[in-house]
């Protein structure tokens, strides 16, 4: 069962998360019928996810983390809200690229050079943004520098995906350790000398360790504490209703011209794939309802 785990060390002045989500990666290479190189960027994306949306306060707030890049696949997108729900896509799911010369996917050339948007919709008139360029398009390497420039919290983000030789998810997760203000030198020091000695977070992953134990692997030494562990799921809400609303939006001219071809329409959900058709009578319906 995939879950994430948030622990405090070092007196409270180290916070850390940490995940296993196998069956997220797998839900979403299954819905998107991804390739590996794709099924381990958007992975890599869902774990961050799962494990940043609980940093937010509030039942109705919504995170989305958005990737933009020249590379071939495109883009990424994941919402997640702070129940441990996450839900993705990428551009272009079908992206083929050789392996890098260390035997791992090169998700880095993916992914290109382009932007990481963190979007934080906390119920407010305006949502949060904040950006920045790819650094690797490694993803976990790029939201290290999101966190150190947009919200100026030290972190260290490690993110991983395994695939089996059927192209199916082995295993994913990862981890994030934040900094808190005023925490003193010797401790950051430290904290430094032991994530540089640390393997990546696939070999732990491999080694079939535990949130809990990567998170006692890393900060161990510094008296860690596990606060609180939750579930997290590939979780998408889109219902006939929703879309219903998405086409009242979009205003009686569209609507009219879709009435106008006078065949069924299919929309299709960009998180799931599944397809929701709309006759040209419930159109008519619709229409009735837009006010622009």
């Amino acid at each position: 069962m995939d879950y994430m785990v948030r622990a405090t060390a070092a007196n409270a002045q180290i916070r850390a998360f940490a995940a296993t989500t196998r069956e997220m990666a797998e839900a979403g290479r299954a819905f998107h019928n991804t390739s590996p190189v794709a099924t381990a960027a958007l992975g890599r994306l869902l774990t961050a996810g799962a494990m940043m949306g609980p940093m937010m306060k509030g039942e109705k707030d919504i995170l989305t983390l958005q990737i933009n890049g020249n590379g071939p696949i495109k883009g990424l997108t994941v919402t997640a809200d702070s129940k441990g729900n996450v839900k993705g896509y990428v551009v272009n799911p079908e992206v083929i690229l050789h392996a890098r010369p260390d035997g791992k996917l090169d998700v880095g050339g993916a992914l290109g050079i382009g932007v990481l948007s963190v979007i934080k919709d906390l119920g407010m008139k305006e949502p949060y943004v904040g950006q920045c360029e790819l650094k690797t398009g490694e993803i976990g390497d790029d939201l290290t520098y999101y966190f150190a420039t947009s919200e100026q919290v030290p972190s260290s983000v490690g993110l991983g995906v395994l695939m089996e030789k059927n192209n199916t998810v082995k295993q994913a997760g990862g981890f994030i350790i934040q900094l808190m203000p005023f925490t003193p030198d010797e401790v950051v020091d430290r904290l430094e000398q032991k994530l540089s000695e640390v393997t990546s977070v696939t070999a732990m992953l491999d080694a079939g360790m535990t949130p809990e134990q990567i998170l006692e692997e890393l900060l161990g030494e510094f008296g860690l504490e596990i606060n609180e562990k939750m579930p997290v799921q590939y979780h998408c809400d889109c219902s006939k209703e929703r879309v219903e609303k998405a086409l009242v939006s979009i205003g009686k001219r569209d609507l009219q011209e879709m009435i106008n071809d006078g065949k069924t329409i299919e929309v299709n959900c960009h998180f799931c794939n599944k397809n929701y058709a709309f006759t040209v009578e419930e159109l008519k319906k619709l229409l009735l309802r837009a006010s622009r």
